[in-house]
């Protein structure tokens, strides 16, 4: 069986060092999407799913500062490393500031560069497992994300994988506000008007399959977002 590639995201606006470099990854079995500035990194971090994001500093139309700014206010979560010849301390700081996991300074070798994006990927890979593995108990429900499975007296509501996403960020979130755009943009990819009213009919489903137990309910907060709430 194939083993299933890595998707690696590389923001590089120097040709050379660009080409070579996602050369060398793809090589290694990555698979390399690169850009030559920060706004199509912008606009494939949106379209597509990548695990790691390489981006250069100092790039035309948005910088990797920029850049990784907007990634962060998608996913929290996504592996950074900034490949820059800014070696100030300034800038160094910066981009650990802004939620880095690496700041690299050019020129560096690419097998360090190697073995720091497989520490990453091992890391986050153990930390997914342990995560799809992470069941709920709701009150007099059972919540199985790894299945889609919402259990209540041995009734199994099989969810939708959108239905399955926005629950686990519900419950992740249990008592407390889940920002509206935040679920907008986990789950939906992007917090447009349509994708918006999208949601709202997602929360009605999610409510309909809560109702048996009174003691459970999304809470709407009103422009803000949504609170899954367990009373005693």
């Amino acid at each position: 069986m194939e083993t299933k590639k890595h998707k690696l995201l590389l923001c590089e606006d120097d040709t050379n060092l660009g080409t070579v470099l996602k050369t060398y990854l793809e090589l290694h079995d990555y698979s390399v999407t690169l850009e030559r500035d920060g706004r199509l990194g912008l606009a494939a971090f949106q379209r597509e799913k990548f695990e790691l994001c390489l981006l250069d500093v100092m790039m035309p139309n948005m910088d990797g500062f920029k850049l990784a700014e907007e990634i962060r206010d998608v996913d929290q979560d996504m592996p950074l490393f900034f490949l820059s010849a800014k070696t100030m301390k300034d800038d160094i700081i910066h981009g650990y500031k802004l939620g880095a996991d690496d700041y690299i300074t050019k020129p560096f070798e690419s097998e360090v560069l190697l073995l720091k994006i497989k520490a990453i990927l091992k890391r986050n890979e153990e930390l997914n497992r342990e995560s799809e593995n992470k069941e709920f108990d709701l009150g007099t429900y059972h919540f199985n994300p790894k299945l889609r499975h919402l259990i209540r007296n041995n009734t199994t509501q099989v969810l939708s994988p959108k239905e399955n996403e926005l629950l686990r960020l519900l419950c992740e979130y249990l008592n407390d506000l889940l920002p509206r755009d935040l679920a907008l943009k986990k789950v939906w990819g992007s917090d447009t008007y349509f994708n918006g009213r999208s949601m709202d009919v997602y929360i009605a489903k999610l409510r309909k399959y809560l109702k048996e137990d009174e003691k459970i309910e999304i809470v709407n907060i009103h422009g803000n977002g949504f609170r899954l709430v367990t009373h005693p």
